[in-house]
């Protein structure tokens, strides 16, 4: 029996659907269900549909949101900024409680899923991960979190990181991190051996920020691409920021697209604002799957920033001069599918048979929601109107 009805729906293309709900699942989608049989019948006013938001890259032990405003410091350096961070943060309300409103907004945009990088090192412990790991309780259900043991600090510069990172996963951390391994830990191999080492040997996915710059950063991605090919972790290995691909040859671009490619590595973008980034159009023609997540969000390193996905599918697209109707679903698909994949949501999307988990909004079709980044949304979760968006219901 149908429980629930959403009628006058639009769908990505702007084309006219209805969407029949049965044990929280979609049990039909169409221009031409009927509306007999259902319990309930729920009119969408031609609102435009779209899958839940899927934020590929957070750090929800970092933000203030929940917190007063902090004022922005500037820094010199990586190791500067660490030092304002951490004076930052310990003058803050406790972890749980900005990551709990933190993850409160980005669900009332309508983000479903995320990927948490969670500070992991020998001086932090587990502190920050069992805090969000709480965090993580709270949302089951609502939000699926999933966490990346994250040594900000280090793990070769850091003596004893190794050792909390592999603690890390053991306690439930899905993804083992890493960062710049030549810059920031003048051991590139040392890294990726502890890195890969806890990967293979825990099951776990790998995700390391790579900020480091062109040509050396191209060489440290095939280095990434050789390992994960050689260790047959195709799949389950991303780099995130990858700035060195916005500006390297063309040549060099599309040597290391080739060996990410080959091996299943995929490349977060956030397309931040002072930095060249990823080329999505011709990674994606390469084959390498492409994702986006808003990384801070109001903390210690920038002031910027919501939680709201379809607003950084916006940003991606205006950075990367994407005009196109064609162009501007790339940039949604960053924030929804691609992110879903790496992240490997199951029965994700709107398709017969998956959780009647969707957002709506007022938009013609999905390239003018993203061009436009309605306000207004109504947010469903397995069927049921969870919430209405920062402006309210239709």
């Amino acid at each position: 029996m149908t429980e629930r009805l959403y009628t006058n729906a639009l769908a990505a293309d702007g084309s006219r659907i209805h969407i029949a709900v049965a044990d929280g699942r979609i049990a039909g989608i169409g221009p031409d269900l009927p509306a007999a049989g259902a319990a309930e019948i729920i009119d969408l006013q031609g609102w435009l549909v779209l899958p839940g938001f899927v934020d590929g890259h957070i750090h929800l032990d970092k933000s203030f949101v929940g917190d007063r405003w902090h004022p922005h410091q500037p820094a010199g350096s990586l190791r500067e900024r660490l030092a304002i961070e951490k004076q930052a943060l310990a003058g803050a309300r406790p972890i749980a409680e900005r990551a709990h409103a933190l993850v409160a907004q980005a669900a009332a945009f309508g983000t479903v899923a995320m990927r948490s990088h969670v500070d992991v090192d020998a001086t932090t412990g587990l502190e920050n991960l069992r805090a969000v790991m709480q965090v993580r309780e709270q949302w089951r259900g609502v939000v699926d979190i999933e966490l990346v043991a994250f040594p900000q600090a280090g793990v070769m510069s850091c003596p004893g990181t190794a050792a909390v990172l592999e603690a890390a996963v053991r306690e439930g951390a899905e993804v083992v991190g890493g960062i710049d391994p030549s810059t920031l830990d003048g051991d590139a191999d040392g890294q990726l051996d502890v890195v890969f080492g806890i990967a293979e040997k825990h099951g776990a996915k790998i995700d390391i920020h790579l900020h480091e710059p062109g040509e050396q950063g191209a060489q440290q991605l095939q280095r990434i691409a050789a390992r994960t090919k050689a260790a047959g972790l195709g799949g389950r290995v991303a780099v995130s920021h990858a700035y060195c691909l916005g500006d390297v040859a063309p040549g060099v671009l599309d040597e290391a697209a080739e060996a990410l490619a080959r091996a299943g590595v995929a490349i977060m973008t956030n397309a931040p604002g002072n930095r060249a980034f990823p080329p999505v159009l011709r990674l994606r023609e390469a084959g390498v799957q492409v994702f986006a997540g808003n990384d801070n969000i109001q903390d210690a390193w920038w002031p910027y920033g919501s939680g709201d996905m379809l607003q950084r599918a916006m940003l991606v697209g205006y950075r990367s001069g994407f005009y196109t109707d064609e162009s501007l679903r790339v940039a949604l698909h960053m924030a929804t599918a691609a992110g879903a994949q790496v992240l490997g949501l199951p029965d994700y999307g709107l398709e017969v048979g998956n959780p009647a988990t969707f957002v709506a909004l007022q938009a013609p079709n999905a390239a003018a929601a993203v061009a436009a980044v309605p306000a207004r949304r109504v947010v469903v979760q397995r069927g049921q109107v969870r919430a209405g968006g920062p402006a309210g219901q239709p």
